[in-house]
């Protein structure tokens, strides 16, 4: 372990993130980033992407997205005071895949080893680029979605799906209307629905403080064909009703957790993040309630290497490394089970 005493010395930090189709290596030198190459795996249009392939594809881009975030950051492992990776959450077999060479980079190089929790990845990214000091968090992605405040050395969940999360539910409409997944689903859904003109009234489920969405998925997935079919309304009319019911429910119950932790910063976190028209949603609640909303562009909100590498070198500089027998992964890794001793 690296005494406390060190924490203030600049720290160059690797990380490793490939917990779904997009794997990331991003270096960090203290708050700045040197570089932040990833490569997607895509599938053709209709399809998801499996585990299997996923991992595969990991495994057969690692060593180029390696090379390509050294050269552009300009370092020699030498340079590297630490590798960090993802343990979770995430999808098992593309887990495995990137923490196998993040664990052989570190066993190769010397190097002491961080395991970092994907989501609070996200989180502690949002806050160095934004500024944002103590936000309520809505964390939106294609595996995750949770709306969190920091409280006590933790990130607690305030709410959150009880189901599918809402970047799955996007993705899956995407395939029946089999949209391309170039660059994703969820973002041709998005320029679709800039097209859309009816709105149709769809399901909507927030319970307390959480969101569902599989049964409007179902419901939506269900009539689509035959109002496509009968031209009761077209896909950009679905699309656009789509986004405008989830993110109307996300909406709600961030508004809901801001009230109750009086708090006058909302960041938005995650590939769904992007999105412009929840930005504009929440922008319109933060405003109305007096404060300010954070967002990042896709560079960040979408999942990247150097997310990981700033919450493992956050990590690492409190006095943190992962023992290699402890270098495993975990598709269930909540975000509140994290001690965030980095802040107050």
């Amino acid at each position: 372990m690296m005494n406390v005493t060190e924490s203030s010395k600049m720290v160059i930090a690797i990380g490793f993130e490939g917990s779904a189709n997009k794997l990331g290596i991003g270096v960090m030198k203290n708050g700045k980033v040197l570089s932040n190459p990833r490569h997607t795996y895509v599938t053709p249009p209709g399809q998801g992407f499996l585990p299997r392939d996923t991992a595969k594809h990991h495994q057969e881009y690692a060593l180029k997205v390696l090379n390509q975030a050294m050269e552009e950051a300009q370092i020699q492992p030498s340079d590297v005071d630490v590798i960090c990776y993802t343990k979770g959450p995430g999808m098992g077999g593309p887990l495995v895949s990137t923490a196998v060479v993040a664990r052989t980079v570190a066993q190769l190089w010397k190097k002491p080893i961080v395991a970092v929790n994907h989501c609070i990845g996200h989180i502690e990214m949002g806050r160095l680029i934004t500024g944002a000091m103590n936000p309520t968090v809505l964390y939106v992605s294609g595996g995750n979605t949770q709306v969190i405040s920091y409280s006590k050395q933790r990130y607690r969940i305030f709410g959150e799906t009880i189901d599918i999360a809402v970047g799955n539910c996007l993705d899956r409409f995407a395939r029946v209307l089999k949209l391309s997944n170039d660059p994703s689903p969820g973002y041709n859904i998005e320029q679709y629905a800039k097209k859309g003109k009816k709105f149709v009234e769809l399901p909507y489920v927030v319970k307390g403080m959480d969101v569902s969405f599989s049964g409007l998925l179902s419901y939506i997935e269900e009539k689509a064909p035959t109002w496509i079919k009968n031209k009761e309304y077209t896909p950009e009319d679905l699309c656009f009703s789509l986004q405008e019911t989830v993110f109307a429910m996300l909406v709600e119950i961030t508004e809901r957790t801001m009230s109750l932790c009086g708090s006058s910063e909302v960041l938005i976190v995650g590939g769904v993040g992007c999105n412009i028209r929840l930005q504009q949603m929440m922008d319109t609640m933060a405003k109305e309630r007096g404060a300010k909303l954070f967002a990042t562009d896709e560079r960040f909100c979408i999942d990247n290497g150097a997310m990981i590498a700033y919450a493992g070198l956050l990590m690492y500089k409190t006095g943190y490394t992962t023992p290699l027998k402890d270098t495993g992964c975990t598709q269930r890794f909540r975000t509140d089970e994290v001690l965030v001793n980095w802040r107050d």
